[in-house]
């Protein structure tokens, strides 16, 4: 697995932290803490990456939620704690305008 990964943000999930088409480069680390913003692999869809920030760190899972509640998304409230381990920690958000 790579150490850092780039994405690129595809929804409306995570603002106004993060908008739709922005990038992010993430590193891979094994310990979060509550508040990072994680790139993780969705748990019930191999291959599909969600950006979402911790709420809290037990052991060695996560809960993770997005910041926007205005809109239907995706995150610990539907398929619940999801290990910390192969998520990648956001830490270099580049702006839209750059991409």
């Amino acid at each position: 697995m790579a150490r850092f990964r780039r994405f690129v943000v595809s929804d409306r999930s995570m603002e106004p932290t993060l908008v739709e088409g922005q990038g992010l480069v993430a590193w891979r680390d094994r310990s979060a803490r509550p508040g990072q913003l994680r790139c993780l692999e969705h748990p019930e869809r191999p291959g599909f990456w969600l950006v979402k920030r911790v709420e809290s760190v037990d052991g060695a899972s996560m809960t993770v939620r997005s910041d926007n509640q205005q809109v239907a998304s995706v995150d610990s409230r539907r398929f619940g704690p999801v290990v910390v381990d192969g998520s990648y920690r956001v830490v270099l958000r580049i702006p839209r305008r750059w991409m």
